[in-house]
């Protein structure tokens, strides 16, 4: 990666709906290069995709929290599967220390938080955050 690839993601990570022409006049390079480089960037899988950032509060679910799980014996896989299954968890990662996975689960209220987090009890041990504010919003490292 060279200075115009890292150019290239800061300006699509200000604005992913950049258009090539838009793009390359603000990196000043031709059209035929910021495409190029564009395609280089998928292919290498550094570009993954492009996302659509929706707040939680908006589609009704303003408690957020993380989820720290610590599991029983030989419910591991159970974990990640319940996760996946869950439309209320946003991500889900499998982490070192004494808790194998940390979850951020959003939720209409403390009540339906509470559903949720019960069906993560039946594999193992729960610690919960509710988060309270976000100071630095979620950001790709190294562009800013």
């Amino acid at each position: 990666m060279d200075a115009v690839d890292r150019a290239i993601l800061t300006e699509l990570d200000a604005d992913p709906r950049l258009p090539t022409a838009e793009l390359a006049r603000r990196i000043e390079v031709s059209v035929p290069t910021a495409r190029d480089r564009l395609r280089r960037l998928h292919e290498s899988g550094v570009i993954r995709g492009y996302h659509l950032d929706v707040d939680p509060a908006a589609l009704g679910y303003p408690v957020a929290a993380f989820v720290r799980v610590r599991p029983g014996p030989g419910q591991l896989p159970k974990i990640a599967e319940l996760a996946q299954s869950l439309p209320q968890v946003s991500e889900c990662h499998r982490i070192t220390g004494e808790d194998c996975f940390l979850i951020k689960v959003h939720a209409a209220d403390v009540a339906s938080f509470e559903e949720v987090l019960d069906r993560f009890l039946l594999f193992g041990q729960t610690t919960t955050s509710i988060v309270q504010s976000t100071p630095v919003q979620p950001r790709t490292p190294g562009l800013g």
